[in-house]
């Protein structure tokens, strides 16, 4: 280990923080508005990570959110602290959830707003006594929520005293303590409504319900515990809206933000080397602030990657399409807009859930991929041209599960990235009463409007190892009895191995999805320290 804290130069800022992401940009701000002097150095011309909006389609108005999607775990204490003018728009459906196979192409809707409609949409379906376990399940998730979800912008609570809060032994040994899977069969009996909650532990993550170590259970978790409700809402002007706020404060407070800065060198003195414009240069930090993978991070360090942090591999894919409208369904009871309005899950069923990932460890792609859509443009359709708003279209986002890193390379990632979209379409398309490629718009060119991102083009595009959104597995929101809380950083969960430099990015504890909890978590450490 190279550790020269001892005999560091002089800092040039009080931080600096290594990329521009969603968490790095609320560390600035946040530091930024405390009085500190803070360079923010981001590889890409942009800053906004995996949070952007982006004009996929050449010649096509329609800035869609490339990557990220949906926010739920960022605290309106974050929003509300930075002044932050973001506004998110509620979906009335949670689901729509057509049964595989079905003739008459029936589905179950989740209506938030008519509990009785819902009632009678589990009885068409043959499911009429799971309404109320269904219920149940998010139910005792929301105690849950409301008891941790107010402590992820504190400092760590034990394992101990998080199971104490919650105060429900046998609910913090269903969710926290034994495979998710077993919560779930306890509460539903139908197949279709198992997957419907299976796919709250699985997003992101190759994981099956019954694993014992647990990744499923902490992915289940975070899906079902923001703002205390579990609720998944749409950023008004998409994804980029918020990063741009976020860049908006940061800068406003004096943050000096450069981009086209790539970081080649991290010294535990906080000296960090970065080449810009062909030009190498340098700066040194009292701290040093990671919005990076810690596998990342390793890299630059010149350190072996550590585990469990090593261990980085996403498992989806990723399908933006924009359509002149809302596919027919097979179910013509049910308008397009109510099916699209909220999370719509495609060959979603717990045994499928389960076959698939069954099949994939294997490398055999099942025959269809469990996937689910949203529909960004119904809720908010600002994101498009107002021409293209009024003619009827549509944008959707189709999030394919189980299509683990470890198929792809560099080499074969266009033909795998083919395949894989050719996939999605074949799934949606069995649930569809028209092909989707028919209702595609095209852009300048005459091309179809799609774009299909792999975890090899996030790798490529955005650094993530593995193309794993959350950079690594993800962390229980709390610390295990035992564990060091002796620093700042500790205690708020940012701590490297090294103490000038913190993690702030998804890799932190606590981190993972649009937040802000690890830059705001880094932040509170700074400034506690």
């Amino acid at each position: 280990m190279n550790d020269r804290s001892t005999s560091a130069p002089a800092a040039t800022h009080d931080i600096v923080i290594v990329g521009g992401g969603h968490n790095g940009l609320t560390a600035a701000a946040y530091l930024a508005r405390a009085g500190k002097s803070v360079i923010l150095l981001e590889r890409l011309e942009e800053v906004g990570g995996a949070a952007v909006s982006a004009q996929a389609f050449r010649g096509v108005e329609a800035r869609l959110s490339r990557y990220s999607y949906l926010v739920s775990l960022l605290p309106q204490r974050i929003i509300e602290d930075l002044g932050l003018d973001i506004r998110l728009a509620r979906r009335r459906y949670s689901s729509y959830t057509p049964v595989p196979g079905d003739a008459d192409g029936a589905g179950l809707l989740i209506d938030n707003t008519d509990e009785a409609a819902t009632a009678a949409s589990f009885a068409r379906i043959g499911a009429a006594d799971d309404a109320a376990g269904f219920d149940s399940v998010y139910r005792s998730t929301g105690e849950l929520a409301q008891a941790l979800w107010p402590t992820v912008t504190e400092p760590l609570l034990t394992r101990s005293e998080a199971k104490a809060l919650v105060g429900d032994d046998e609910l913090w040994d269903a969710v926290i303590e034994r495979p998710i899977g077993d919560f779930i069969e306890c509460r539903v009996q139908s197949d279709l409504v198992r997957g419907v909650v299976a796919t709250d532990a699985l997003i992101g993550t190759f994981a099956s319900v019954s694993d014992t170590d647990l990744a499923q259970n902490r992915c289940f978790l975070y899906h079902v515990i923001g703002q205390g409700t579990g609720e998944w809402d749409v950023p008004v002007g998409g994804m980029g809206a918020v990063t741009g706020e976020l860049t908006r404060v940061a800068r406003e407070a004096g943050a000096r933000i450069v981009a086209g800065a790539e970081v080649t060198r991290i010294d535990p003195d906080g000296t960090v080397e970065y080449v810009r414009n062909g030009h190498e240069r340098r700066v040194e930090g009292e701290k040093v602030l990671v919005n990076v993978a810690p596998g990342v991070l390793d890299e630059l360090l010149g350190e072996s990657p550590q585990p469990p942090r090593a261990k980085a591999e996403g498992a989806q894919v990723k399908v933006n399409l924009l359509l002149e409208r809302l596919p027919r369904l097979r179910d013509e009871a049910i308008d397009p807009k109510a099916a699209f309005g909220g999370t719509f899950h495609i060959n979603e069923t717990y045994s499928q859930l389960e076959e698939a990932y069954s099949g994939m460890t294997r490398g055999v792609m099942p025959e269809l991929l469990p996937c689910e859509i949203y529909c960004h443009t119904l809720a908010d359709p600002s994101i498009l041209d107002p021409e293209l708003a009024e003619s009827g279209a549509q944008t959707i986002t189709v999030f394919g599960l189980h299509t683990p890193d470890r198929w792809l390379t560099d080499e074969n990632n266009d033909a795998t990235r083919q395949r894989l979209q050719d996939a999605v379409l074949a799934s949606l398309n069995s649930v569809l009463a028209e092909p989707v490629e028919s209702l595609l718009l095209t852009d300048a060119d005459g091309r179809p409007c799609i774009e299909t991102k792999t975890t090899r083009d996030l790798e490529q595009a955005l650094n993530m190892p593995g193309g794993n959104i959350f950079h690594g597995p993800l962390s229980w929101p709390f610390a295990e009895d035992g564990d060091a809380l002796d620093t700042p950083a500790e205690r708020w969960g940012v701590a490297t191995r090294h103490p000038r430099i913190l993690l702030c990015g998804s890799g932190a504890r606590r981190g993972g999805a649009v937040s802000g909890l690890g830059g705001h978590n880094a932040a509170m450490a700074v400034l506690e320290g």
